[in-house]
């Protein structure tokens, strides 16, 4: 297993070297003044990864938070419960309006997608995908770019386009999920 996660966590690293961030760059202050004004509905990426643990067992740099949930006790209770409460996006749902920025900021010690897909299905990372029960990754984690990669303290925006139910989930994680209704 260790072997699987450190080459997704080596891909994931390579993606983040060629580019970081999307084509609508903002900060995480600006994201949060602009969710006051009511222009932008926030999500917050969570984990609650523990470096030591994390980064000896996939790769150094895996993880840059202080404490947390031991790898062994992640890989369990993902195991048990096919998913990892403490990973998770907050909320899991959203009402929005067309035309508003959905902001996505990671609050995390790892990195994140905020991956728009047409059904949920599992992520990048095999291993993952099976312990947490999706074991067919969702089409659109396949076609991952650099750009769709958030580091710890970055931001991921998309523009809600169209009324109806939108689907998002971590493409590392892929029981992190969001369910979007907007509404004109």
């Amino acid at each position: 297993m260790r072997t699987i996660l450190l080459a997704a966590t080596q891909a994931a690293a390579s993606f983040l070297l060629v580019g970081c961030g999307n084509d609508t760059p903002t900060t995480t202050t600006q994201a949060a003044a602009l969710a006051l004004k009511g222009s932008i509905k926030q999500v917050q990426m969570m984990d609650a990864c523990d470096p030591e643990t994390f980064n000896a067992a996939i790769a150094p740099g895996t993880c840059v938070r202080n404490g947390g949930v031991r790898f062994a006790r992640f890989l369990r209770q993902l195991g048990r419960h096919q998913s990892v409460g403490a990973w998770h996006f907050a909320p899991a749902t959203v009402n929005a309006r067309v035309g508003q920025t959905l902001s996505a900021v990671n609050h995390g010690g790892e990195v994140h997608t905020f991956t728009e897909v047409e059904e949920f299905g599992g992520g990048i990372i095999p291993d993952l995908n099976v312990l947490a029960g999706t074991p067919v990754p969702a089409p659109e984690c396949l076609a991952l770019t650099g750009s769709d990669f958030v580091p710890p303290g970055g931001t991921f925006t998309d523009e809600v386009e169209e009324s109806g139910v939108e689907l998002y989930e971590c493409c590392i994680h892929p029981w992190m999920r969001a369910v979007v209704t907007a509404r004109e």
